[in-house]
């Protein structure tokens, strides 16, 4: 546990080097000016910075909130999505039956039906996974320097392959190019389901009873598909994200004019005792600032990587993984080999996508 702890903070302080770094450099610089130029009397008073460091705390602390409850929304969404999974896996193998045919069909027939509906849930599921990394304008955290390192050793499964590719191990031919002619392709794999589960009634394979709930549970998919599409399409609104950037880095910006200038006053009184360490007291004002302008920054940078949940940074909602998991469940349900069944998409680092 506690390896893992120090293993995490070295990683936080790696993620945001290149910031510390010129966090570092920038107070450096002003103590030098102050030191050696000895223009202490070029100061803000406390007063406005502390107006400006409260302003700032509450703007990113709603960011952070906001970001926060947009992945845990997502997160909830995609849960709702392993639960009516595991709900339609087992209504169709209790579901499709020959109660109510006229002419008994033979078992492997419902067999093969259940497995083409489950197959093509599944390729719902790869479709959507596809659709929520797909890039938007606005999703901008992967340029970053240290997020575009991470996602060397981090990424989705969905980077690495075709939407196509992955779509045909579940569908036959005029299905697979039915949904590639659309532009939405899980809604028109949605159509597709119902379309199947209606022939399906009329061929007395489903009670009608049973067509109606399937049809539900059909209807709940896509209200937690257009719920992921939301959050996936509408952006946390870009004139707060940018205010809160520039927000943070004025006050960075700014602060040295405040601190130094205040550490210099105790240096001032020190010197009267203590001549040496009142004069050089000045430059511990670099690690104090340093850590001010580091816990802000880091604070706004945290909230700005997670406002898009999707995008496919490594503390994104795992959606693979999650939409892997249901296909292991489905397809053990259906009584396939474990040869046959993929394996989870690993975790790298701890974490997973």
């Amino acid at each position: 546990m506690y390896t893992k702890k120090v293993y995490r903070a070295l990683s936080m302080a790696r993620w945001t080097r290149f910031e510390t770094l010129f966090i570092f450099l920038y107070i450096t610089i002003i103590v030098s000016i102050y030191y050696f130029s000895e223009i202490y009397w070029f100061k803000i008073p406390w007063t406005p910075i502390s107006l400006i460091g409260t302003a700032v705390a509450f703007v990113v602390g709603f960011q952070n909130n906001s970001a926060y409850g947009r992945m845990w929304e997502a997160r909830k969404i995609w849960g709702g999505i392993v639960n009516t999974s595991r709900t339609f896996g087992m209504f169709i193998q209790d579901m499709v039956t020959n109660e109510h045919t006229i002419d008994k069909v033979a078992e492997e027939e419902l067999q093969k039906s259940m497995k083409i509906l489950t197959y093509r849930h599944i390729a719902w599921m790869t479709a959507l996974r596809h659709a929520m990394r797909a890039h938007k304008p606005w999703e901008t955290a992967m340029e970053e320097k240290s997020n575009k390192e991470w996602g060397k050793h981090v990424s989705p499964p969905e980077w690495h392959s075709t939407l196509e590719n992955d779509l045909k191990p579940y569908l036959s031919d005029d299905d697979l190019k039915y949904t590639l002619s659309k532009n939405n392709k899980q809604t028109a794999l949605l159509y597709l389901q119902s379309h199947h589960l209606r022939r399906l009634k009329e061929e007395g394979k489903i009670w009608a009873f049973s067509f109606l709930e399937l049809e539900n549970v059909l209807k709940e998919l896509f209200t937690l598909q257009g719920k992921s599409e939301r959050i996936k399409n509408f952006p946390y609104p870009r004139h707060f994200a940018s205010l809160n950037y520039y927000f943070v880095r004025l006050f960075i910006f700014v602060l040295p004019l405040a601190i130094v200038p205040q550490f210099v006053e105790i240096g001032n009184d020190i010197s009267k005792t203590l001549p040496t360490i009142g004069n050089l007291f000045i430059w511990l004002s670099i690690p104090f600032y340093a850590i001010i302008a580091w816990i802000f920054h880091t604070i706004e940078r945290i909230g700005r990587t997670g406002e898009n949940p999707f995008e496919g940074t490594a503390n994104d909602v795992p959606i693979s993984t999650i939409a892997r998991g249901i296909e292991i469940d489905l397809r053990q349900n259906l009584g396939e080999s474990q040869e046959k069944i993929p394996e989870q998409f690993p975790a790298v680092h701890d974490f997973q996508m």
